[in-house]
């Protein structure tokens, strides 16, 4: 563990408890706005909306500082733990007492990150890569995202719909948390390097897009659908792009390689379990 930056942990885990609390506010005020009300007019007149903006944004300032202090296959891991956080908010707002057996779970999914970071020992990538080397995999992970875009409103199951559309965004927050790792690097070099680059754009459209799919999800079904989606989304992508683009890679060998992969089946498995439980109607 001393091979990973102390500060950029204790940065990802503050930024997993304001996008926690964001995600609980912006659920209960999604869901209020009927379904064939403008979503956007309802969200902009509802106070507790605006109080998870700024917890996304407090949120998105701690991931940015664990960011530029760590890896990306460091630190979205880490973010999954939001659910742990959301546990004890979510059920005092809903007037619900946290079961044993959902304390046990969340222990199990805190093991299995700690598992990750231990066993796994990501390290830091390649921030530079040219654009060559991020069109093939950007183009996968877009197709998927439009894939799950379009049958998530073409849907009428609400868990289904809830389920697609918040991969769909946290795909694109794992983009965004991808290109993040690059964008501030360009704030050495002066506003108009940041300005010119193509990553600042994109960061901007990903983060954007994703915070509008986002509050569709939590409109279209329960938070038991949308937010597992939204976090084991959001890891997976930035995990995919840090791999295949960035260069990062896990430092060890051929078992820990297996139970780093058991580790992460048991975040999924927890991240589900646990938002089950924590779930609105």
């Amino acid at each position: 563990m001393s091979n990973h930056p102390v500060g950029a942990i204790v940065c990802a885990l503050v930024a997993a408890l304001l996008f926690a609390v964001a995600a609980v506010a912006q659920q209960r005020a999604a869901a209020a706005v009927p379904e064939g009300a403008s979503l956007v007019g309802g969200l902009m007149r509802n106070p507790r909306w605006w109080a998870g903006i700024v917890g996304d944004i407090g949120g998105y300032a701690m991931q940015v500082a664990a960011l530029a202090l760590g890896a990306v296959l460091l630190v979205q891991p880490i973010l999954v733990s939001a659910l742990v956080f959301a546990l004890p908010l979510a059920a005092r707002l809903n007037g619900r007492r946290i079961t044993p057996r959902t304390w046990a779970t969340a222990v199990v999914l805190v093991a299995a990150l700690a598992c990750f970071l231990i066993v796994g020992d990501p390290s830091e990538g390649n921030t530079t890569a040219p654009l060559r080397d991020w069109l093939l995999p950007l183009t996968i992970l877009l197709a998927l995202i439009i894939a799950a875009v379009a049958i998530g409103i073409a849907g009428t199951d609400p868990g289904r719909r809830a389920l697609l559309l918040g991969a769909a965004s946290g795909s694109l927050y794992g983009l965004a948390a991808a290109l993040t790792a690059y964008v501030t690097g360009l704030f050495d070099h002066g506003i108009a390097h940041v300005l010119g680059s193509w990553q600042t754009w994109a960061l901007v459209a990903a983060g954007v897009t994703g915070v509008y799919l986002q509050q569709r999800a939590f409109q279209a079904g329960p938070l038991a659908a949308s937010l597992p989606a939204v976090t084991i989304a959001e890891p997976l992508a930035a995990a995919f792009i840090g791999l295949t683009v960035l260069g990062e890679r896990f430092r060890t060998n051929t078992f820990g390689l297996t139970i780093t992969a058991v580790a992460v089946i048991l975040m999924c498995a927890t991240t589900i379990t646990l938002s089950r439980s924590q779930a609105t109607t």
